[in-house]
């Protein structure tokens, strides 16, 4: 399966980032990929952000690996965390919303 690689800065409210990314089958809508960014931004306890289509950009396609692969067919998505998440990185594999 390929997937394709979302790229993800939201701000927060006091001025820093999170950084993502959000990976998806290769065939999702951008918009299906807002949704899903929302989704795990909704489940971030403590804050209130929100995306917007500027937030979020193509990055790539690759081949899909197993840790990602059972969550985006059992989801739609797999949220990768790369800066500003809280604490250090983390595969989501379990934690994903």
């Amino acid at each position: 399966m390929e997937v394709a690689v979302y790229d993800t800065y939201v701000k927060r409210k006091d001025g820093s980032h999170l950084h993502f990314n959000i990976i998806v089958n290769k065939d999702t809508r951008f918009e299906e990929v807002l949704v899903f960014g929302k989704k795990y931004l909704q489940g971030r306890r403590g804050e209130e952000l929100f995306i917007l289509r500027k937030d979020c950009r193509f990055s790539h396609i690759t081949e899909v690996i197993p840790r990602w692969e059972v969550q985006i067919l059992r989801k739609g998505y797999y949220i990768y965390e790369l800066e500003g998440c809280r604490g250090k990185k983390r595969d989501l594999n379990k934690e994903c919303h």
